[in-house]
């Protein structure tokens, strides 16, 4: 599978190419995004206009048009600095309990059952980020009904992006495009798919190394050229 290909007028966008490049869009603002803005621009530009290609395409323009320490702050700001907008999956369906040591391992299980060997790039397996290259590349259909297992905090994430006015909001939007129904209107909207009650208990995880899911074997940059 390549990222450019030579169709003209696809019937309709190929949301592995949508996870693709969102998955590079959500990584830290370093060299290789910068460096991959006109390969992901010519993939989009392949596909079908939509919401997802639309809204990704304006997340590219403010990052060639953004300087790339101002940029890299903000992504440092936003979903660093704070817990309303982390990409950590786990913690929206565990919260920092012990229970998070369980849905982390389903992640890791996850990879495992593809035959894939994931690079987890020194993060948790459940980073958005790293979710969204496996849908992309290793298994689209078990990749996708997991992000639809965390709906809720992909919206969730989306909004509080969105109260900070930041341009990733974009990229989750994308994401969120990709998945069967309709996006919620609100916040309110938003948490009522999730589950009643999200544990917030604060406590020391069991023992877990993320060091123990192994590495990706396959470049995913060269697979999508």
């Amino acid at each position: 599978m390549k990222l450019l290909s030579r169709r003209r007028g696809p019937a309709k966008t190929d949301s592995r190419v949508i996870h693709q490049v969102a998955a590079w869009c959500l990584g830290y603002p370093g060299d290789q995004l910068f460096e991959r803005l006109d390969l992901m621009r010519a993939a989009l530009a392949e596909q079908q206009a939509d919401d997802a290609t639309a809204a990704l395409g304006r997340f590219l323009d403010h990052a060639a048009s953004t300087d790339r320490a101002e940029l890299g702050q903000h992504y440092t700001d936003v979903f660093d600095l704070s817990r309303k907008r982390t990409l950590y999956l786990s913690y929206w369906s565990a919260g920092d309990t012990r229970q998070r040591g369980a849905v982390l391992g389903e992640f890791k299980q996850l990879y495992r059952d593809s035959g894939f060997l994931v690079n987890l790039h020194g993060e948790l397996p459940d980073h958005l980020p790293i979710v969204l290259e496996f849908t992309a590349l290793a298994d689209p259909e078990r990749g996708t009904a997991v992000l639809s297992d965390n709906r809720a905090a992909l919206e969730l994430i989306r909004f509080a992006l969105a109260d900070v006015e930041s341009p990733y909001t974009d990229v989750l939007a994308a994401v969120c495009a990709t998945l069967p129904g309709q996006s919620p209107p609100d916040r309110a909207s938003a948490m009522a798919m999730a589950a009643p009650e999200r544990p917030v208990e604060t406590v020391g995880l069991e023992s877990y190394d993320p060091r123990l899911l192994p590495l990706f074997t396959t470049d995913s940059e060269k697979a999508f050229r």
